[in-house]
């Protein structure tokens, strides 16, 4: 008898309000490359960013501060513009903040299935 099956996981991908700041820069959907996507995700921190951006979004986009890492500013930074730079997420300048969300329709387009295998993914205990 086969082992019962646990439902996916279900990405949020909420509409995009009008009147927003322009991204910053980021590579176009033709030039996302796999192995750039997926160097970007190896790092723990940055995986779980995509995984609770994609699960857990309470508003179009977030803040560093809303994902409640206790690590310098710095280091955020740099993941941050990681997983921009990767093209996994697209940030805009707020005044001095900078906010993220997952560009969930470009990388379906591009790499189908990957946004679910990182939503379906559990961080270790």
């Amino acid at each position: 008898m086969p082992a019962p099956t646990t439902p996916a996981p279900v990405v949020k991908a909420l509409p995009e309000p009008s009147g927003l700041p322009e991204p910053l820069p980021e590579p176009a959907v033709g030039d996302l490359r796999l192995e750039t996507v997926l160097g970007a995700l190896s790092d723990p921190l940055r995986l779980t960013v995509v995984r609770k951006l994609l699960l857990e979004s309470e508003g179009f986009d977030h803040t560093c501060g809303w994902f409640g890492f206790d690590r310098p500013k710095s280091s955020l930074t740099h993941h941050f513009k990681a997983l921009r730079e990767a093209g996994l997420t697209r940030q805009r300048q707020y005044g001095l903040e900078r906010r993220s969300h997952v560009r969930v329709d470009d990388l379906n387009a591009r790499f189908p299935g990957l946004l679910d295998l990182v939503a379906a993914w559990s961080p270790q205990a």
